[in-house]
């Protein structure tokens, strides 16, 4: 089909082949192919474009076939379809809960696996709970573990008298207020968190995770200086506050059901375990003089979700590297990180800060 070895084809003859071989192509596939070859102004397929396709490459030609190509679906929708098995059916629901276009949901659908699975979102969920029935036992105490004068002494709880231990900036996610904290966050990161590994993947949902929740520790340390930092919030309200974003900046694509009552209960669940977290912050101390953990990891962890997050879970078909906002934000949460490093090391000796004694 291209004997003078340009490396390229007409689109209609590229078309007239999709139409011969139909039968032995996946229909999803070939309505992808399609729209590449109508997004093509040039009357040429490359061959090397054709090929990513068809291996599930995501390519600089499968992005111009979704944001050029004006050729309409045709098919009926993923979730119309008749005859699906339980574990068709659960990957079409984590298209339409993520994906905002159909042609992206139909080309995820195609391409997922299910190898590897969501292991990050898992992972962390049982070591969260492992570690929370370790203390509850050694304890004694499962609800409010943060008011028992022991809670504090776990080499894992961020505590400013303890900064320089640089690994409790990270590890203070596997310590939570009570299992009232860790249920919240738990359900959120489950229902919200493996749904989103399941498309975007471990790599990029973990750099959200792991993102806020050293936002959040750092966000303390700068702002809520005399307070310990416990629970996964700073990493869950990352994840929710991006998927929420993606939501509103693609209304009219998003096609899961009940969006906006959904939407609006995770809100609530959110306003009501971040307004728990203010007012044990507020509640006067078990062990004066050191308050109950800070609320302000919530804060950074949102604040992650908005900028970082977002640009991860919008650029689902391209690169994140090819992404001039994606490095933008990468820059500034690196200024922040700097930013907050210099803090701890010079900002409590300069304000001559009277921190609460080590536990």
């Amino acid at each position: 089909f291209d004997p003078g070895n340009t490396g390229y084809i007409s689109t209609g003859k590229f078309r007239s082949l999709l139409e011969s071989h139909s039968s032995k192509l996946d229909p999803h596939k070939r309505e992808v192919l399609l729209a590449l070859a109508d997004s093509h102004a040039d009357g040429q397929i490359c061959y090397h474009d054709f090929i990513s396709l068809m291996s599930n490459k995501r390519s600089n030609s499968f992005r111009q076939a979704i944001l050029q190509g004006n050729r309409r679906l045709s098919s009926k929708a993923l979730l119309e379809e008749k005859g699906l098995s339980l574990s068709q059916r659960l990957i079409r629901h984590v298209a339409y809960e993520t994906l905002p276009r159909e042609i992206d949901r139909k080309w995820y659908y195609d391409s997922y696996t299910c190898c590897p699975p969501p292991w990050f979102m898992i992972t962390v969920t049982l070591l969260e709970v492992a570690f929370f029935l370790y203390n509850g036992v050694s304890l004694g105490q499962f609800v409010l573990q943060v008011t028992h004068p022991r809670y504090l002494k776990n080499s894992l709880v961020y505590h400013p008298q303890l900064r320089a231990q640089a690994w409790r900036y990270l590890t203070y996610i596997f310590m939570h207020a009570g299992i009232e904290h860790l249920g919240l966050n738990v359900v959120l990161q489950l229902l919200v968190g493996v749904p989103l590994e399941m498309v975007h993947g471990a790599t990029r949902i973990g750099l959200v995770y792991v993102a806020g929740v050293v936002a959040g520790s750092l966000a303390v340390s700068v702002a809520d200086m005399t307070a310990p930092v416990v629970g996964s919030s700073g990493g869950v309200y990352a994840l929710v506050s991006a998927h929420l974003a993606n939501i509103v900046m693609n209304w009219s694509g998003m096609k899961c059901q009940f969006k906006l009552l959904r939407m609006a209960v995770a809100l609530i669940c959110m306003s009501m375990e971040f307004g728990r977290a203010v007012w044990l912050r507020f509640h006067p101390s078990a062990y004066p003089p050191c308050p109950h953990p800070s609320f302000v990891a919530h804060l950074g962890g949102v604040a992650v979700g908005i900028t970082l997050g977002v640009v991860v879970l919008r650029n689902y078909e391209q690169r994140l590297q090819d992404q001039s906002l994606w490095w933008i934000f990468v820059a500034m949460y690196t200024v922040f990180v700097l930013f907050a490093v210099f803090w701890n090391i010079f900002a409590y000796t300069l304000l001559d800060l009277k921190l609460p004694p080590p536990p």
